[in-house]
C-alpha cells in the first residue's frame, strides 16, 4: 500500500512537471522568442544567442544548462538533480518542438501572457520536486562557496544581466518588455507554489472568546483555537480566539463576533493556503 501511495506521489510529480514544461514551452515557442523578449535565465540566453549566432532556442539552452548541472549536482540531492535535468531537457524539447510562431506581434500582450505561461508552467515544474535550469544548482553552488552571496540574490543578478544584454543584442525596448515579463513570471510562479486558496484567518480578542468559539464550532461547523492573552497597558487577561475560515464564510463570522462583543479588537490576514480539517487535506 505504502509503496503504491509512493508510485502515485512519484506519477503525479512527473505529470506536473511534463505539464509545466509544455505550458512554459509555449511561452517561449509563440511569445518570447518571435517577438525577441529573453525574460532571464539559461533559456533567455539561450534565446541572445540564437538572435546572435542562429540555431534552435530549446538545443542552445540545453547544451548551456549541461555544465552547469555538472558542476552544482552535489550542491543538492541527487532525486533533485535528475528531476530537473529531466525537467530541463523536456522544456528545451518543447520550446523546439512546438511551432516557431507568435500568437501575437503585440509587446505588451506577448509579455503579459508569456510571463503567465512561463510562471504557471515554472510553479508546476517547482511543485513536482524540480526545476528547469542549471543557474539554481549554480546559484546554490556560489552561495556555499560565499555565503554572504543568497541563492536569490545571485539568481536576480542573472535575470538582470540577460535583461541588460536584450537591450544590446535586441533593443532598449525589448529590455523593458523582458524585464515585465520576468516581474510577471515571477509573481504568477509564487501564486502556484503558494496555491489559490481564499482562506482567511482570524485573531479575535474578547471578554467573550469562549462564547465566540462555541458559536463557530456550532454555527459554521468549523474549529477555532483559544489562546490566553494579556493587555500590556492594562495587565488584564484577556480571551483570544484563532481560526481559519473560507472567504464566503467572513460575514457569517463577523456578525457572530459583532452579536458576543461589539468591543472585540479583531484582525483579518489572507492565507495562501490552509491544510488540514476542513480544508485541503495535508499531503508528502
Amino acid at each position: 500500500m505504502k509503496e503504491k501511495k509512493t508510485l502515485l506521489h512519484i506519477g503525479k510529480a512527473y505529470v506536473q512537471m511534463a505539464l509545466g514544461c509544455l505550458i512554459a514551452g509555449v511561452s517561449f515557442a509563440q511569445f518570447f522568442v518571435p517577438n525577441d523578449i529573453a525574460p532571464g535565465g539559461v533559456t533567455g540566453i539561450a534565446t541572445l544567442v540564437a538572435a546572435v549566432a542562429g540555431g534552435p532556442v530549446g538545443l542552445i539552452s540545453a547544451v548551456l544548462n549541461v555544465p552547469l548541472f555538472l558542476v552544482g549536482y552535489r550542491s543538492v540531492g541527487r532525486r533533485f538533480v535528475f528531476r530537473s535535468f529531466v525537467a530541463m531537457l523536456a522544456l528545451s524539447f518543447c520550446i523546439d518542438l512546438l511551432p516557431q510562431r507568435a500568437v501575437t506581434q503585440d509587446m505588451m500582450l506577448a509579455s503579459l501572457y508569456g510571463g503567465i505561461l512561463l510562471g504557471i508552467g515554472l510553479g508546476l515544474v517547482l511543485r513536482g520536486g524540480a526545476t528547469t535550469g542549471g543557474t539554481d544548482l549554480a546559484a546554490q553552488l556560489v552561495h556555499n562557496r560565499f555565503p554572504v552571496i543568497t541563492v536569490g540574490t545571485f539568481l536576480f543578478g542573472i535575470d538582470c544581466a540577460v535583461v541588460l544584454a536584450s537591450g544590446v543584442v535586441f533593443d532598449a525596448q525589448s529590455a523593458l518588455w523582458a524585464l515585465i515579463a520576468l516581474f510577471i513570471s515571477t509573481k504568477v510562479m509564487d501564486m502556484v507554489l503558494q496555491g489559490w486558496n481564499t482562506a482567511h484567518q482570524f485573531f479575535i480578542i474578547s471578554d467573550r472568546a469562549e462564547g465566540i468559539a462555541r458559536r463557530i464550532n456550532a454555527e459554521m461547523d468549523r474549529g477555532a483555537t483559544l489562546l490566553s492573552a494579556y493587555g500590556s497597558y492594562s495587565g488584564a487577561q484577556k480571551g483570544m480566539v484563532f481560526c481559519v475560515i473560507n472567504k464566503n464564510e467572513m460575514t457569517q463570522l463577523r456578525e457572530i463576533i459583532a452579536e458576543e462583543d461589539e468591543r472585540a479588537f479583531v484582525t483579518v490576514s489572507e492565507v495562501h493556503e490552509a491544510m488540514g480539517e476542513g480544508f485541503a487535506g495535508l499531503k508528502r
